[in-house]
């Protein structure tokens, strides 16, 4: 499924290695921020912070309250969709029509209902499905709906916050364009 403007980024996790193939003809504004974040050392020590099983990995909130705070006010304009949410597939997070900024989740299994709910997939997991499937789901879904990881602290206190109130959760140690 690789063209020429394909790339690939390693993950290092808590759990092993996970590789992605990026493919900018299926969302070219996704996949130019996503490189952007990676070049900038963005996805260092960043936790999966919402892994709820069946549906999704959650992650890309800045371990660093600074950097959120930063990279949040910096979102990017919807791409049209050009994929499904299909297992293994990486899609941005939103709170709505362009609002995408640096938090992206793993696809775990056919979520094509949010094709039509404007979230458009941009990467695939090509090695290392098993690893984002071993990730820590313990928590579930974040407050105050459930009982894991308030969104709204982790921008505000960072991997502190992370560490000390949901010790078990998996991080990426390091992203880099392999």
């Amino acid at each position: 499924m690789a063209n020429e403007n394909s790339y690939k980024v390693k993950f290092a996790t808590t759990k092993g290695d996970i590789t992605l193939e990026v493919h900018p003809e299926w969302a070219p504004l996704g996949a130019a921020r996503f490189r952007e974040l990676v070049d900038a050392g963005f996805y260092t020590d960043i936790a999966f912070f919402r892994v709820l099983d069946g549906f999704v990995a959650q992650f890309g909130i800045s371990g660093d309250p600074a950097s959120s705070a930063v990279w949040r006010s910096k979102s990017i304009k919807d791409d049209p969709i050009h994929g499904s949410n299909t297992r293994g597939t990486v899609t941005y997070a939103m709170a709505g029509p362009n609002t995408r900024t640096t938090q992206l989740f793993i696809n775990f299994g056919d979520n094509s209902q949010l094709d039509g709910m404007g979230f458009s997939p941009f990467a695939e997991v090509i090695e290392g499905m098993e690893v984002v499937d071993s990730l820590h789901s313990g928590y579930g879904e974040g407050a105050p709906r459930g009982r894991g990881p308030d969104q709204g602290k982790i921008q505000k206190e960072g991997n502190a916050y992370l560490k000390a109130e949901f010790p078990e959760l998996d991080y990426i140690t390091a992203a880099s364009i392999v």
